[in-house]
């Protein structure tokens, strides 16, 4: 009968799985899953999914208090949460957390939320309901955005953008139909649309609501119109 070997001491142990190790240098470089989580914390994408996560909750499951971030990265829904705030960032929809609260009380399943169609059924819903200021003043800033990438300056946005991206802006809801169908330039940018391109914002761009729209609100016709002749667009 041999003797059984007594097995080293472990005393450096993970505190994110319970693993030990006889060393500390091997603790350190040890990566579990949890860690991992532990250490993605701050990045934007794992920001945004812990807080739809507790969205969720909140809003679906009726919970009173937020749920702690150790609680999320145990959940087993963590990596799905976290594809959501990824398509989230990477997609910048408007008002983001206002599309949070859109998704979560869908009913629709966690692994459908990062669906193009879904985004654009709630842009076409907003972008046909927000005020004119709103409309304009984010309409201006993309442009100044896009001024800033292409060393240009932000009233030649209609001249001079790519008509791609122009098409993906207006889709997505970064350039209002407000001052597009109300200035000179960005209609002469419609007219450069080929029918694909025109198809892909047709549902944003519909010429029968805004025809509605603009002729119940007069007055906000004529303030786009006004900033859009003293910009000299």
């Amino acid at each position: 009968m041999t003797l059984q070997q007594n097995s080293k001491p472990k005393p450096f142990v993970c505190e994110y799985c319970g693993t030990g190790y006889s060393r500390e240098k091997t603790l350190l470089v040890h990566m579990c899953e949890q860690k991992r989580r532990h250490l993605q914390q701050k990045e934007k994408l794992v920001q945004l999914g812990f807080y739809a996560f507790n969205q969720f909750y909140k809003l679906s499951a009726g919970a009173r208090k937020d749920k702690t971030y150790k609680e999320f990265c145990k959940s087993s829904y963590y990596n799905a949460f976290v594809k959501f705030g990824s398509f989230i960032n990477n997609v910048k929809p408007l008002y983001p957390e206002k599309y949070i609260d859109y998704v979560v009380t869908s009913g629709v399943k966690l692994d459908h939320w990062c669906r193009e169609d879904m985004y654009e059924k709630y842009a076409i819903n907003l972008i046909r309901k927000e005020g004119v200021g709103t409309a304009l003043e984010r309409s201006v800033m993309t442009m100044m955005e896009w001024a800033e990438e292409n060393n240009s300056v932000w009233n030649h946005y209609f001249n001079y953008v790519s008509l791609n991206r122009a098409v993906w802006h207006i889709k997505d809801g970064k350039i209002s139909p407000w001052l597009v169908l109300n200035c000179n330039s960005g209609k002469e940018m419609l007219g450069k649309f080929n029918d694909e391109q025109l198809g892909m914002i047709y549902s944003i761009t519909d010429p029968k609501h805004w025809a509605v729209r603009f002729q119940r609100q007069p007055s906000d016709v004529a303030l786009v119109k006004e900033v859009a002749k003293e910009s000299n667009l």
